[in-house]
């Protein structure tokens, strides 16, 4: 298998600009001050983000992932993210194994 150059320069791009987003929020994010109302919007990114990938799937598959999802919604509003989609597997797992 060969590589075009173009293509070699696309990815090491795409990885350029993926460290340095990265490295520049944890820079930029000395900067602010994170209270109040910053800190409550900067803390609701994950649960939001992670709805937007778990949503697609309760709307197009069964009622297992649909019941999964609700599950993995509700747990990722109390919970840490982990356990939330922890739940989310372990919960669309046995209501497949019961038939759902």
């Amino acid at each position: 298998m060969t590589v075009d150059l173009a293509t070699l320069i696309a990815i090491l791009a795409m990885a350029a600009a993926t460290v340095l987003t990265r490295l520049s929020g944890l820079v930029l994010i000395r900067h602010v001050s994170l209270e109040g109302g910053r800190r409550k919007a900067i803390e609701s990114i994950p649960p939001a983000v992670l709805m937007a990938v778990v949503a697609p799937t309760a709307f197009a598959t069964g009622i297992a992932e649909t019941l999964a999802c609700a599950v993995t919604a509700f747990a990722a509003l109390r919970l840490p993210m982990l356990v939330s989609v922890a739940l989310g597997v372990a919960s669309v797992a046995i209501l497949r194994v019961l038939g759902l």
